[in-house]
């Protein structure tokens, strides 16, 4: 065999393999696409479209109305032909094919019949069924998502909460509003958005130091460490990282009216090392996953790193050994540093392919990098990062080609034979996720047996 038809060979053997799904944003509540815009305008593909021309780049409501869906999906329809280029649009072409039998170009005078062919489908029967196609056995979603705890059987959960590094655009106390909107809730709430830009009261604001501890005290307390296996922050690469005295941040929370790049920077140090300290002193072990390499433009964000960033943070996983750090990058460039750290910091490891890094050049980099660096019990090699079974069931179909495609380069080199890589592609797929991350397999019924 050639190498593209080992790639060939190679991604049907992946097909075998079950995959656990180690970031996701799946609702227990419409798991599948409720309709076309949940694959259409999907954030990514709305990224493609707003850069294309269309003139609206917002993220669609997390619950849209019938209207709105609508509206904005005539909105984007002319958009249509100068994305199909890309791989985003790749990916819409695969769920609308391999799930729906769909394979016209969505035109002005056709989509509401397949919007209402995806409706028809919705459900839990439709995504369990997807995710079974896709290979996917479970998936790790934001807690809030799991709802009544109805699809226990498919989901897993992380807290995302409040982000207490992750800036947001044009403002320069987030931090302390994260923190300070968790201080009456009796239970984990929803985040708030990457792209939020309009803030309610909070009932109980910081004004002072004891506040911050107070406020840190009550958000660990309500935590339900026993329902989760991670809690999922975000370094922004804007901040400077370094350790905060209590007097400077006294002095810092005494100019929060006219706060600004400096106190910014002292609030989310401050806030997320007190965090760090509380979470490794009363659960030391648990896993701190975050993300790296994509902050806010005003609708999505950008990839962006910068040096000093990765070496403020090797900084931070080293000066807390007892917790596990896992990163999701969005920056390819600085795939190979966070290799190295991997390699020197034992309680550090890295996870698939975020956001910016999700198109098959780079995914390929990705891999290839870290199979190359790192044990294959420090790398996860899925994660879809999806909001439906759809998206999972597309993501998971790329990620088996691009990793059968640097298998297949790295058999013909003569570096691994056929059993090697396929042992290596279970291990980044399904074993890692349940030794690092403590993912659980599906249990699978046993089937009964009529004995008369």
């Amino acid at each position: 065999m050639n190498t593209a038809e080992l790639a060939n060979h190679l991604e049907e053997a992946l097909r075998e393999i079950p995959l656990l799904d180690a970031h996701t944003h799946l609702d227990a509540a419409h798991l599948s696409a409720r309709g076309l815009d949940d694959i259409l305008l999907y954030h990514m593909v709305i990224s493609d479209l707003y850069s294309a021309g269309c003139p609206n780049g917002a993220r669609l409501d997390e619950m849209p109305s019938l209207e709105e869906s609508h509206s904005r999906l005539e909105q984007a329809i002319p958009y249509l032909p100068r994305i199909q280029n890309t791989s985003c649009s790749w990916m819409t072409r695969i769920i609308l094919k391999d799930l729906y039998g769909w394979t016209e170009p969505i035109t002005a005078d056709n989509w509401r019949k397949l919007d209402g062919l995806i409706r028809e489908r919705a459900g839990k029967a439709w995504a369990v069924q997807t995710l079974d196609r896709a290979g996917i056995q479970r998936t790790c979603t934001e807690l809030w998502r799991g709802r009544d705890g109805e699809s226990n059987e498919l989901l897993q959960y992380s807290l995302e909460w409040a982000f207490f590094s992750r800036g947001q655009w044009g403002e320069f106390d987030t931090a302390l509003f994260e923190l300070e909107r968790t201080w009456t809730a009796t239970a984990p709430e929803p985040p708030i958005s990457v792209t939020f830009s309009a803030r309610p009261e909070v009932p109980r604001p910081i004004r002072t130091l004891k506040d911050v501890h107070d406020c840190l005290d009550h958000y660990c307390a309500v935590t339900p460490y026993d329902r989760i296996l991670n809690t999922a922050q975000h370094f922004s690469t804007d901040f400077d990282y370094r350790p905060v005295t209590d007097a400077e941040m006294s002095k810092a929370l005494e100019r929060r009216a006219q706060a600004g790049p400096e106190e910014r920077d002292i609030y989310a140090n401050y806030i997320i090392e007190q965090y760090l300290q509380r979470l490794e002193h009363s659960h030391p072990g648990f896993m701190f996953q975050f993300s790296l390499g994509a902050d806010p433009l005003p609708y999505e964000t950008a990839s962006r790193i910068r040096q000093t960033t990765l070496r403020q943070l090797s900084e931070i996983i080293a000066r807390h050994p007892k917790l596990n750090f896992q990163c999701h990058i969005a920056s390819v460039h600085a795939n190979q540093t966070l290799c190295t750290f991997c390699r020197e910091l034992p309680n550090f490891s890295l996870a698939a392919y975020w956001w910016h890094n999700f198109f098959p050049m780079f995914m390929r980099q990705v891999i290839e990098t870290r199979l190359d660096m790192l044990p294959v019990n420090k790398q996860i090699g899925y994660l879809s990062d999806a909001y439906c079974a759809d998206w999972a069931y597309a993501k998971a179909t790329m990620i088996r080609k691009q990793l059968a495609n640097v298998l297949a380069r790295k058999i013909a080199q003569g570096q691994y034979d056929e059993e090697l890589a396929l042992a290596t592609a279970r291990q980044i797929f399904y074993e890692t996720p349940q030794t690092l991350c403590g993912m659980k397999p599906k249990v699978i019924e046993a089937k009964k047996v009529n004995h008369e």
